[in-house]
């Protein structure tokens, strides 16, 4: 259960659908499962394309979705009107990443006004069998968005 209360329950439900529209997102092909204030959980399907010539999952991928992860938990805890950017993340990689997906589980830190810390923990899923393959700290600017890009961002998401 989280610990932290997002300052719009609109912002929660749109986090996922926002960083879905990236089109770094896209390519990736990650999908979200848990969403609530302050964490989510990003799932990383195993694509050839991802992986380094032993079948492991590169580490450029591991980083990316680290990001997203931390970024996206982050992002739950925003006004409506507000988005954030990364300013820093750093990746551990601790084991193998290998199996059918990763899932990354973000969770917010230290909340701010400008600055929001995140961490994300990245797990390789072997025939359901999880190994924690990475660890990693984001570092987010948080921005309020122009009034008219808030109701341009309003009217996209049917507010």
């Amino acid at each position: 259960m989280s610990e932290w209360q997002a300052a719009n329950p609109q912002v929660v439900q749109a986090v996922a659908a926002v960083v879905l529209g990236m089109p770094a997102a896209r390519h990736l092909g990650f999908s979200f499962g848990r969403v609530a204030p302050g964490e989510v959980e990003i799932v990383q399907p195993y694509r050839i394309e991802l992986t380094e010539h032993n079948g492991n999952f590169q580490g450029g991928v591991i980083g990316s979705l680290a990001d997203f992860a931390g970024g996206s938990a982050a992002g739950t805890l925003l006004p409506l009107g507000w988005v954030n950017m990364t300013v820093d993340y750093t990746v551990k990689l601790l084991a193998p990443a290998r199996g059918e997906k990763l899932v990354a589980r973000g969770r917010v830190v230290k909340p701010g006004k400008a600055i929001t810390v995140a961490a994300a923990d990245i797990y390789g899923v072997d025939q359901g069998e999880e190994t924690w393959c990475a660890t990693a700290l984001v570092t987010m600017r948080n921005i309020e968005l122009p009034a008219a890009d808030n109701l341009s961002a309003a009217s996209r998401d049917g507010s």
